[in-house]
């Protein structure tokens, strides 16, 4: 079973923290504790591991929350060496946990890093943009009245020559666009109900429709243009590209390495391995 969406998600924020403010050359001391240094990095690095947990406040205070968090730390685990718990079997276990995770997670970063440039976001962009069918939209205004006689008397003024988005604003009830001149923009038609949608459609731009009732009651619409539904612009979807060839790039990576090693595992229930590919 590979890597689920959540574990993914996980590695990627927690090497984050621990890989992405890289060492500088000059690190600045910002404190010391019994003559250990604490640095700049230290405080980089803490602060996006304790994320969310650091209180709101100011900059300043926020700065000053970590480096005590790290004085700490400090103070904490010097002790813990004192009494010799890093030399106990719990401990080293767990330290092999962390080197496994850490390495794991610097290794799906680097292949991700390679996978997700932009050339491969553009190229994956436009490709899922040919398989888009295109789809027709219109827009439209409406003017939204409760009875029928309420909707003859827009229509006839708007046939007497007043113009529609000055009636729709004076008239309509639709709370949406009815002080927008009843400006709807552009929709298509599993966006409107059925009867509203095939109105619109079936009118000629320029023209305004028959009385149209719905569920909602009786409507007048004027349609203002016919086109082509428009894709999302490239840069509208250029972090969720990025969020799947992520994970997609680390996916395969664990795939390919799971193909070519020798697993066992004991003391389990044999699965079927159709089941089991069904899991996330």
């Amino acid at each position: 079973m590979i890597l689920s969406k959540t574990r993914f998600c996980a590695a990627v924020s927690f090497a984050a923290f621990m890989f992405s403010a890289p060492i500088m050359a000059e690190d600045k001391i910002v404190a010391t504790v019994n003559g250990e240094k604490i640095t700049e990095s230290d405080v980089r690095f803490a602060t996006d591991d304790l994320a969310g947990a650091i209180p709101a406040s100011s900059e300043d205070m926020k700065r000053k929350y970590v480096i005590d968090y790290l004085i700490d730390m400090k103070l904490v685990s010097r002790a813990a060496i004192a009494e010799k718990m890093a030399d106990t079997d719990d401990f080293k276990h767990r330290m092999d946990y962390a080197k496994d995770r850490a390495l794991m997670e610097q290794m799906l970063m680097r292949d991700a890093k390679k996978a997700v440039t932009p050339e491969a976001m553009q190229a994956f962009y436009e490709s899922q943009v040919k398989s888009v069918k295109p789809e027709p939209e219109v827009r439209a205004r409406h003017i939204l009245v409760v009875t029928e006689d309420e909707a003859k008397k827009a229509l006839a003024r708007v046939k007497g020559g007043e113009d529609f988005a000055k009636v729709a604003t004076e008239l309509s009830t639709d709370p949406g666009s009815g002080k927008e001149g009843g400006d709807l923009g552009y929709f298509t038609k599993q966006r409107m109900v059925p009867e509203f949608a095939e109105a619109a459609f079936a009118t000629d731009v320029g023209q305004v429709s028959t009385i149209v009732k719905s569920q909602f009651g009786y409507h007048l619409i004027k349609v203002e243009d016919k086109r082509e539904k428009q894709p999302p612009a490239f840069d509208q979807l250029k972090m969720r590209i990025e969020e799947f060839l992520t994970q997609k790039a680390q996916q395969d990576a664990v795939v390919k390495l799971r193909q070519a090693a020798k697993i066992e595992r004991m003391g389990e229930a044999k699965v079927d391995a159709a089941v089991e590919a069904k899991k996330p």
